[in-house]
Formats: structure tokens, C-alpha cells, sequence
């Protein structure tokens, strides 16, 4: 014999309220539905699911058995409304991310603990790439987001992009280096010293060798490259080597103590952070929800840098 399980969620719902009427409210039904359906199940099992005369309604032994499958598919169904809710709401799903490594280490990783404190149900899968990837990776539907600079799209890219951050780079040392003692490093100081280079691909390997070139060297002291944020951050907070790097992320080690940027202007890149997106895509409310809550986050950052960049006096 099937028994149809609506029949069974229903008569679970009359027996943890007590009543058709109450459980009826509980499911969000019509109490003589509900009466119809207890009517037509005893009929169908042929047996009594409660005893007659009792207030509250107190369950017969079969039909609290048949409740009991009931109960299981209520809780379930009450789950996956909640699911349901919690992920419309931008409480739950999947965030798929794609960046650039420095940004991603020193600011983005930071910002998805605190988007995650209040929304731990929302799973965020982080991947690395400079701009020529992330973009293949956008089109072809393999992450939602990408954060990265850019400089300007393509008419027809089939991409938007919102920035967070203009581009701003410094010239990053250890926060004892021999130049800090100066009180107006020049230029053609910083080629007495080994540089360390940005990965491969990364924007800041060209814009180091612009500067490098801007400032006379007719050869590069590379003495490191290729190393993760940490990586150069630990070559560099024990070796006298220079690198150019995103005054944000330079900002952000700041409580640290180990690198700083030299107190001297370098020309700016014509690019700025953004969050990268595709035009067609249809976003879950959590990754709508995410890249809100980043591009509030650097909101407060802009400010932050800002002030730290009116107290410091950049030489020429």
C-alpha cells in the first residue's frame, strides 16, 4: 500500500499541535483540507490514527508510528525551506573568486573572514590569475567575480567592471633599511641597491621596469623573483633588496612592522582595482551580497590610505 507522503506530514502536524486546526496553521493549510486528508488516510489504512474522545488529539499507536515518518518529512521539508530563504536572502551558496595573488593575500582574503563571520553558510572558493586569465575564466563560466586592476575593457568585452581602488604604487623596503634614514631619498640612491620583481604576468613586473628605466639604470639588479606576497615580504624584511608594490597592500602589512614604502613619488599606473564581472551572468544573492560587502570594505580602506598618505612627505 503507497501512502502518499503529504498525508503523512499532515497527520505529523496534527499530532505535535494536538490539533486539525493547529496543525493545519502550522503546514499554512485550510483546516477542513486537512480534516478531509486524516479522513481518507484512516479509510485507506482501514484503522482509527486517534482515539476518539481525546483533547488534545492524542494519537492511536499506528497512527503515531505513521506520524513518526511524518515528523522526519516535516523536518526535512522545513529544512529545505529554510535553505531555500537562507540562500534567497544571500545567506547561503557558493561564491567562486578569481585575483590577482597580491591583492588576494593581503586585503581579499582578510574581507572574506568578516563577509563569513556573519554568513557562515556561504562557501567562497578562491582562485589566483592576472587579468588575461581571469577574464577566460569569467567567459567560460568558472568563477562569478574576479578582482583584479585593469586599465580599460574592449568595446564588447561582454564584461563590467566596478572599481574599488585607483592605482597608486610605492617603493617598498623593510621597515630598517639604510634609505629610510635619509630624509629625501633620491631616485638614483634606489639603483644602489638589488630589486625583487613581481611573478611573471604580474602588471607590477612592467611598471618596475619603468620605473627602473625612468630612474637611468641601464640593467636590472634582480636579486629575487617570482616569490609569493609572503614570500618577498620574508626575502625583504631581512635583505637591504627594493620592490615596487600597491601602496594598499604595502598599507596593509602595516601593523606588522616589517616592510614600509619609501617616502619618495613615483609615477602612477593608469589602472585601478576592480570587481570584474560578466554583463549576461545571473548572480546568486551571496555573490551579490559579497561584492557589496568588498566594495564596502575598500570604501573604508580609500579612506584609511588616504590619511596615511597626507601624513607621509613624498619626495620628487
Amino acid at each position: 500500500m503507497k501512502i502518499d507522503e503529504r498525508h503523512l506530514i499532515q497527520l505529523a502536524a496534527v499530532v505535535k499541535t494536538g490539533g486539525v486546526t493547529e496543525g493545519a496553521a502550522l503546514l499554512g493549510l485550510a483546516q477542513p483540507a486537512v480534516s478531509r486528508t486524516l479522513s481518507s488516510l484512516e479509510k485507506r489504512v482501514g484503522e482509527p490514527l486517534f482515539i476518539k474522545g481525546r483533547r488534545p488529539l492524542q494519537p492511536t499507536s499506528l497512527g503515531l508510528a505513521l506520524a513518526e515518518h511524518g515528523f522526519v518529512m516535516l523536518a526535512a521539508s522545513r529544512k529545505a525551506s529554510d535553505l531555500l530563504e537562507s540562500f534567497r536572502l544571500g545567506k547561503s551558496g557558493v561564491v567562486r573568486l578569481g585575483g590577482t595573488p597580491f591583492f588576494m593575500d593581503a586585503l581579499i582574503a582578510g574581507l572574506c573572514a568578516e563577509f563569513q563571520a556573519s554568513r557562515p553558510d556561504v562557501r567562497i572558493e578562491q582562485s589566483y590569475g592576472y587579468f588575461p586569465d581571469l577574464r577566460a575564466a569569467l567567459k567560460a563560466d568558472q568563477i562569478d567575480l574576479a578582482i583584479c586592476p585593469i586599465d580599460i575593457l574592449e568595446e564588447g568585452s561582454g564584461l563590467e567592471f566596478q572599481e574599488i581602488l585607483p592605482g597608486r604604487n610605492v617603493v617598498a623596503c623593510r621597515v630598517t633599511h639604510p634609505l629610510l634614514l635619509k630624509r629625501r631619498p633620491q631616485p638614483s640612491q634606489l639603483l644602489d641597491y638589488p630589486w625583487v620583481a613581481p611573478p611573471p604576468g604580474s602588471p607590477l613586473l612592467t611598471d618596475l621596469r619603468a620605473l627602473l628605466l625612468s630612474f637611468g639604470a641601464t640593467e636590472i639588479k634582480i636579486r629575487y623573483s617570482g616569490g609569493s606576497l609572503m614570500g618577498v615580504i620574508n626575502y625583504m624584511k631581512t635583505a637591504d633588496a627594493l620592490t615596487v608594490m600597491p601602496h594598499s597592500v604595502v598599507f596593509a602589512q602595516r601593523k606588522e612592522k616589517t616592510i614600509t614604502a619609501l617616502p619618495i613619488s613615483i609615477p602612477h599606473p593608469e589602472r585601478a582595482l576592480a570587481i570584474l564581472k560578466r554583463i549576461d551572468a545571473t548572480h546568486s544573492a551571496a555573490i551579490d551580497e559579497f561584492s557589496t560587502f568588498i566594495r564596502s570594505g575598500f570604501q573604508n580602506l580609500r579612506q584609511l590610505i588616504k590619511r596615511h598618505e597626507e601624513a607621509v612627505i613624498w619626495g620628487v
